[in-house]
């Protein structure tokens, strides 16, 4: 419950964002990047790699490796257990140049333990259309830890999974001419009619003509050739730092995993009365042994004694919340029924479907 008094109670009390930079608001339409994907080794583990009887294809690949390196294994029959089959995937940044770094990131496909201090073989990166355009290689930092003994194994993270910083160079451009284009769109993260109209009329003041154009709540067009400038790249470095302020929905985010529910300042609450209650009922069982007088005929009987009894825990009741009430009134209201997180959750669902809140849902 601290954890949602904390997220709630914080909120009101924050600076608002106030003005944006465009560039933080909305995507730039070709200015992308693009996803690498290969299949390869990680060579140089503790015992930890595959076990070749589970996973004949590591045993495969291995031996493809091997005799283009020259070395014949034809019919030998080897089992590392140093060796893993791995996917490696990366990201290629837009207008990356050849030569460039990329991170990697390392994942293991086959029964492998671990990927601590293994060591990644050359791999080709293939984009979607099958070219290759990065090579990775390198050391993998695995994100987890796992010690085993003979009947007992502790895992902390997950240790079958790493990263290469900067483990791929880019061997292939992707081919976009910037210089060339005569109109940009600008696609905005969340779209929304009043952001829209308000970038394009910053844009518009900046450039002291009419440029931008709102297409609708998550597009704005760029008109690049009224802008009367050098190239594409400049008209987008001088407007991406341009100040807006952003309009949002109101919302509310509740998360029953965590129990986190955060709202927006935004909300607002019909007037409705919640009422939480938390009875708890208690019965208790002692059986009391009467034994007979001493030299008596008589036998022991057992008589039942039993207790019950109902509790109501403190600060529940009903709780009336008034017509309009902003962020700061319904933490107050719900927080005097002294409500758990998740009944808070329940509680905001049941407001919802009542019609009185008046903010979007998203329950995660």
């Amino acid at each position: 419950m601290i954890r949602l008094l904390m997220v709630l109670l914080l909120l009101p009390g924050l600076a608002f964002a106030g003005p944006v930079r465009i560039k933080d608001l909305v995507e730039f339409d070709g200015v992308r990047g693009n996803d690498l994907v290969g299949y390869g080794l990680v060579v140089g583990l503790n015992g930890t790699g595959d076990g070749i009887r589970n996973t004949p294809y590591t045993e495969e690949i291995m031996a493809n490796l091997l005799e283009r390196l020259g070395v014949n294994v034809t019919g030998e029959d080897f089992r590392p257990k140093n060796v893993a089959a791995v996917f490696v995937t990366a990201a290629l940044p837009p207008f990356a140049r050849s030569g460039g770094r990329i991170d990697v990131t390392v994942s293991a496909i086959g029964d492998a333990k671990s990927l601590l201090g293994g060591t990644l073989v050359m791999t080709p990166l293939n984009g979607a259309d099958g070219e290759i355009y990065a090579v990775a290689q390198g050391t993998i930092i695995a994100g987890g830890i796992m010690a085993e003994g003979e009947a007992a194994r502790v895992v902390q993270g997950v240790p079958t999974a790493g990263v290469i910083p900067s483990g791929a160079r880019v061997e292939r451009e992707v081919e976009f001419d910037f210089t060339s284009i005569t109109a940009l769109r600008l696609g905005l993260r969340a779209p929304d009619f009043t952001t829209a109209s308000r970038i394009e009329d910053a844009i518009n003041r900046e450039f002291g003509s009419r440029i931008a154009t709102m297409m609708d709540a998550g597009t704005v067009s760029l008109d690049i050739g009224r802008a009367r400038m050098a190239s594409p790249a400049h008209v987008i470095g001088r407007l991406e730092n341009i100040l807006v302020e952003p309009e949002t929905r109101a919302r509310v985010v509740v998360d029953q995993r965590s129990g986190t529910i955060v709202m927006g300042a935004d909300v607002r609450i019909s007037r409705v009365a919640v009422a939480q209650g938390n009875l708890t009922l208690r019965v208790e069982e002692a059986p009391l042994a009467i034994q007979p007088n001493p030299f008596s005929a008589g036998e022991t009987v057992v008589v039942p004694r039993s207790t019950a009894g109902i509790e109501k825990a403190p600060g529940t009741g009903l709780a009336e919340i008034t017509e309009g009430a902003n962020l700061s009134d319904v933490v107050a209201g719900l927080n005097a029924l002294g409500v758990a997180p998740h009944d808070m959750i329940d509680i905001l669902k049941s407001i919802n479907a009542a019609g009185a809140l008046h903010a979007e849902l998203l329950v995660q």
